[in-house]
């Protein structure tokens, strides 16, 4: 870390000020919804503060920006997990299947989030990629501590695996994909095949994932009052998450010190104003070192959560159509070329 770095860290400036202009119009929107601190509050309240899809929502309406046109169907399930049924989302496009299928977690520090707000991710995808994709939520903490949500996780996958023909879809072409938090349970999902001889995901895509235990990392300083997430935000998900302090050296959280020998080909996207840009770095020397075929983008001017907002940010545009080009080669889906524009640094 440079030594201005240190000094913004020190002196708390705001690392948001060099986002991209349609980034920045994102935060601002975010900041006029005026939501408490996560720190400051208990769950249940956290749950219900405005988000980043608040936000994007606003900027829409008030530039007068429709929803992108989608023939993508929509059909809410539940799935059996180890703790009782979770919700879940298909989102199916329109033709002949068996189509491939995508199984996706959504963020929020396993804390907050749920299916519908993150929506824009699986329907984008599922848009891009003509699959289906699956959208598992999963128990959250502190309700139901760490590794509540794991287990989750790999009942999707068992479950998904079981019944893909149910939903029109392929069970022998399969990917997994995650945001945050989810990012974390999609790896870990892929070990869970590795390790239990099940049919391997044949593409994972992580996107600024949570990988490592240790928030003295460069991007932790550099980003340590960013937003929408902030080192004092991070904090407070492990508080909520972990039973123990020592839950926190599990390599179910830890993935840097797991062993990922064997895992799929993996697509990580990181951005450059994220606590956990590091995080996802790490973890990509890490898969390469194991001679995992890794492709790595970073964002330098977007943010944490930037990945869903396709509908105003042009950074979102490209990582969404790179990442929909990735799991198209992988499943065998007719390539086209991925929407340009935007130059990643």
């Amino acid at each position: 870390m440079s030594l201005v770095d240190t000094l913004k860290s020190v002196v708390g400036m705001d690392p948001t000020k060099h986002a991209d202009p349609d980034m920045l119009t994102v935060l601002d929107a975010l900041k006029r919804l005026e939501p408490k601190p996560l720190q400051s509050l208990e769950a249940p309240e956290a749950r219900r503060q405005p988000g980043p899809a608040d936000a994007v929502r606003k900027v829409m309406l008030e530039q007068g920006i429709s929803p992108p046109l989608s023939d993508v169907i929509t059909q809410d399930i539940s799935i059996p997990g180890p703790g009782g049924s979770n919700a879940a989302r298909v989102y199916r496009p329109e033709g002949i299947g068996p189509f491939p299928v995508i199984l996706y977690f959504h963020g929020g520090g396993w804390v907050i989030g749920d299916i519908e707000t993150y929506d824009a991710t699986p329907r984008a995808i599922a848009t891009l990629t003509r699959c289906i994709v699956v959208s598992a939520h999963y128990r959250q903490a502190p309700e139901q501590k760490f590794p509540a949500a794991h287990a989750d996780a790999n009942a999707a996958y068992d479950w998904l695996l079981a019944n893909a023909a149910t939903l029109g879809g392929d069970g022998h072409r399969v990917a997994v994909m995650g945001e945050s938090a989810g990012a974390n349970l999609a790896i870990n999902v892929a070990i869970y095949a590795r390790d239990y001889d099940l049919l391997p995901p044949a593409h994972q895509v992580l996107v600024y994932p949570v990988a490592g235990n240790d928030t003295g990392t460069a991007s932790y300083h550099e980003n340590s009052n960013a937003r929408p997430l902030s080192k004092d935000m991070m904090l407070w998900f492990i508080e909520q998450v972990v039973r123990t302090p020592e839950d926190k050296n599990s390599t179910l959280i830890n993935v840097l010190a797991a062993d990922l020998k064997g895992l799929p080909p993996t697509t990580v996207i990181t951005a450059g104003i994220d606590p956990l840009r590091t995080d996802g770095e790490k973890l990509v020397e890490r898969l390469r070192e194991a001679g995992v075929p890794v492709e790595h983008q970073n964002y330098e001017g977007a943010t944490h959560e930037f990945f869903g907002m396709a509908t105003v940010v042009q950074a979102a545009k490209h990582a969404q159509a790179t990442v929909a080009a990735k799991l198209k080669a992988a499943l065998g889906v007719p390539d086209t070329a991925p929407a340009a524009g935007y130059v990643v640094r």
